[in-house]
């Protein structure tokens, strides 16, 4: 068993968000999400189902081609091979736990990498 708490992962990153891998094995990622005001993961659509549970801030998830308003003790579910994407809100800083399974692969997050090369939360709009 590992165990671990938001505090002591916590850490943020001026540049892009912080993504704190806490657990992963071939089936399942755990992630402690840190995001600065404005901050996202890209919009992509990985062959894994996530689970997203805000700690605090507020923020969006994408979901396909709606996007839902997400505040502390939300928990969103998105199914594999849909679009999604988690932004912050401009005005205050959030964190989530992200749950995937199987976790995505190095291919799946071309899409994350090349949206944080050009700051935009849809690289495919």
């Amino acid at each position: 068993m590992s165990k671990t708490d938001f505090d002591t992962e916590r850490e943020f990153n001026d540049a892009k968000f912080s993504a704190r891998t806490v657990f992963e094995t071939d089936r399942m990622k755990v992630v402690c999400g840190y995001f600065e005001p404005g901050q996202f993961i890209p919009v992509h659509a990985p062959g894994s189902d996530v689970a997203i549970h805000v700690r605090s801030g507020t923020g969006v998830v994408r979901d396909g081609d709606d996007e839902h308003a997400v505040e502390p003790g939300d928990v969103v579910t998105v199914p594999a091979d849909v679009d999604r994407g988690v932004r912050a809100s401009e005005d205050e800083r959030l964190e989530a736990l992200l749950v995937t399974g199987p976790p995505p692969t190095d291919a799946e997050h071309d899409p994350v990498r090349e949206g944080l090369k050009r700051g935009v939360f849809d690289p495919s709009a």
